[in-house]
């Protein structure tokens, strides 16, 4: 199926398209709003206030991408999206249990990825009865009234 020039709404043929910002454009309405140089997919950040020409534009994402795990650079091939920031595949794994996880199917608690169950539930989860997944009660020995 054809999709919609974000630029000119026309049709864009597979034969005729390059992908950018998440939408398929036509080769020539990829422009620089200030200058309007034709840009190469990949190579032009999508907002760069004061930008005089698109030669200054930096990257796609606005600069280079660093991973909140390792703190290496993230290149566009082995990136995940997930918690709003970009991760090496490997690197996002649980806070707790260091299991790897899926972009999406995961908790957050602080801007750190846990899996659902049992890691999240039981650190952040309800305490209690047969609750957050563990199946204990919590005894406080100091709390406890005395048995007739």
């Amino acid at each position: 199926m054809a999709s919609k020039c974000p630029k000119c709404d026309k049709t864009v043929y597979f034969a005729e398209k390059v992908s950018s910002l998440g939408k398929d454009w036509h080769k020539f309405c990829l422009k620089c709003e200030r200058c309007n140089k034709t840009l190469t997919p990949g190579g032009h950040a999508e907002v760069r206030p004061g930008c005089p020409r698109a030669a200054s534009f930096t990257s796609f994402s606005g600069g280079p991408n660093e991973c909140p795990r390792c703190n290496k650079t993230v290149y566009f091939a082995e990136k995940v999206s997930s918690l709003g920031k970009n991760w090496h595949r490997p690197c996002l794994r649980c806070e707790r249990c260091s299991k790897t996880l899926t972009p999406g199917s995961h908790a957050e608690h602080d801007g750190q990825p846990y899996c659902h169950k049992p890691c999240y539930a039981v650190l952040f989860g309800p305490k209690g009865v047969n609750t957050g997944g563990v199946g204990s009660y919590i005894y406080d020995e100091s709390t406890a009234e005395p048995q007739p």
